[in-house]
């Protein structure tokens, strides 16, 4: 081949090249923003990417997207918002960040976000209201505080000659007031007393454990919360050691040998995430884009945990769960 030959190869290679790097670069962007990390976030990657293709999204065929993870690390939430909208990539989800949530919406400002939320988002300042969002922002909540009156129960069911029962909150996040509220005023009813126990880092654990040891507390409830949620084999494991019965909010921490949880499924929560994202790239806004709240919620236990605990499980509960693992 002469280089006249060459030249002629490469350019035809080149142009035939073109209409492919410029449809490339047409394709939209999504910034998927998590307080977690990549192998917590797996399942919950999969259930969005999911919810995406509902309505026809592909990633790698007509969207990419553009991930960031804080490890755990909150306060780098900002940074990696601000990094995102740097990108201008099409629409941002949100996830996994409660405890700096009104930091992330204020570092995007003009870039349609859809929350994925624990909290009320109303309460959170994310949104004008429901059924009328506003701005550039949706989202899909669980709203977990409200739900802490049912887990209350649920947990008096196990220990109902119990006096004391104790709160675990991270004083970070905006819904520790509201759980608090709902949980002391829910034990008020049950003639029950509320130790509440602070955590605002993994390395305080060991205290709340101590002090909650100290007031006597024979049962335990964890808000959540995206520091405990990442850390739920650790609060798993100090649960165990201290032999406390305890309920959580979601199904991953029974899974893990937690006592058991009752919410809303936070896999299903992502998949709604995703389809709102797909919605918002084929040209929905955000202000018209109600936020999506828990249609079903799920009880799970675990009866091996239960059983080293030395608890009877009522027979009403195990026919109420939806889940018992064994």
């Amino acid at each position: 081949m002469n280089r006249r030959e060459a030249i002629t190869l490469l350019g035809g290679a080149a142009t035939a090249a073109w209409p492919l790097a410029a449809q490339a670069q047409q394709q939209p962007v999504v910034g998927f923003l998590s307080g977690r990390s990549p192998a917590y976030d797996s399942k919950l990657v999969a259930a969005f990417l999911q919810g995406l293709k509902e309505v026809g999204f592909v990633e790698g065929q007509n969207f990419a997207v553009e991930y960031r993870w804080a490890e755990g690390q909150f306060d780098r939430l900002t940074a990696l918002a601000a990094d995102l909208v740097s990108r201008q990539v099409s629409v941002i989800f949100a996830g996994g960040l409660d405890v700096r949530i009104r930091d992330v919406k204020a570092a995007i400002s003009a870039i349609p976000v859809v929350f994925a939320t624990a909290g009320d988002p109303v309460e959170l300042g994310l949104v004008a209201s429901f059924n009328r969002p506003g701005g550039n922002t949706t989202a899909v909540t669980v709203i977990s505080a409200s739900l802490w009156p049912k887990r209350l129960n649920l947990l008096h069911e196990l220990v109902a000659s119990s006096v004391v029962v104790a709160l675990l909150v991270n004083p970070e996040d905006p819904s520790a007031e509201p759980s608090t509220r709902d949980v002391y005023a829910a034990a008020k009813g049950l003639g029950l007393q509320v130790q509440v126990l602070r955590a605002s880092t993994e390395n305080d654990f060991e205290a709340a454990f101590a002090m909650l040891v100290s007031q006597q507390a024979s049962a335990l409830l964890v808000t959540n919360n995206a520091l405990f949620n990442s850390r739920r084999e650790k609060l798993v494991a100090l649960a165990a050691r201290h032999r406390v019965p305890t309920i959580y909010d979601r199904r991953d921490f029974p899974a893990d040998g937690g006592l058991m949880s009752y919410g809303a499924s936070i896999v299903d929560q992502y998949r709604q995430s995703g389809l709102y994202v797909g919605r918002i790239l084929s040209g929905a806004r955000p202000a018209d884009l109600p936020v999506v709240q828990p249609t079903k919620l799920e009880l799970v236990i675990n009866l091996k945990t239960a059983k080293a605990l030395g608890l009877t499980l009522p027979q009403t509960l195990l026919v109420a769960a939806d889940e018992v693992i064994e």
